[in-house]
């Protein structure tokens, strides 16, 4: 795959997450104030749109942490990535931190294919509409998946600025030693 393939692929999943969290927004609030202005202007009691509304705003919260991952955008301690400054410590420090990222994003994807593993073989459904709870639950696997790929992302495009850095590092000595001759 070249890396023009590679980029294809990732705006093509960057829009489909833009969608999906817009869609799932939109429904989130369409069916809030469906719920609010019925019950309250009409006197409806709606049986089950509450779940719904719940199911939907699991996959926006999924989403939107999927979305901060793909951005940089989640939560970040640069204490010292700010200290390191440009080079090769720095570029090393996006590799560890990238790295026990993955870690993380691995075990965590690990705990939410078993808990919907377990929720495949014990069945259960919400009270009021009868959704399966593995649909919200299956936001959680997403996100775990999606921020683990965003996290070997974030490697590899660490790995290639460690080396060119190392590169920079040598040629700058290089010349420097010619300099003084």
């Amino acid at each position: 795959m070249t890396m023009r393939a590679i980029a294809a692929l990732g705006k093509g999943a960057a829009w489909l997450l833009d969608a999906a969290a817009f869609v799932s927004s939109v429904l989130v609030v369409g069916l809030m104030l469906l719920l609010v202005v019925g019950r309250y202007l009409f006197g409806w009691s709606i049986v089950g749109l509450l779940e719904v509304i719940m199911m939907f705003g699991m996959w926006l919260y999924m989403l939107g942490a999927l979305i901060a991952s793909r951005r940089k955008e989640h939560l970040v301690v640069d204490f010292f990535a700010q200290k390191f400054g440009d080079g090769w410590a720095r570029e090393a420090h996006r590799l560890l931190v990238g790295s026990v990222t993955f870690a993380a994003t691995a075990f965590f994807t690990l705990l939410a294919w078993r808990m919907l593993r377990w929720s495949f073989g014990h069945p259960q459904t919400t009270p009021g509409m009868g959704i399966p709870l593995w649909i919200p639950q299956s936001a959680i696997l997403v996100a775990a998946v999606g921020s683990g790929l965003y996290a070997l992302r974030d490697i590899v495009a660490a790995g290639f600025d460690l080396a060119s850095a190392r590169a920079r590092t040598v040629t700058r000595r290089e010349e420097a030693l010619s300099w003084k001759a």
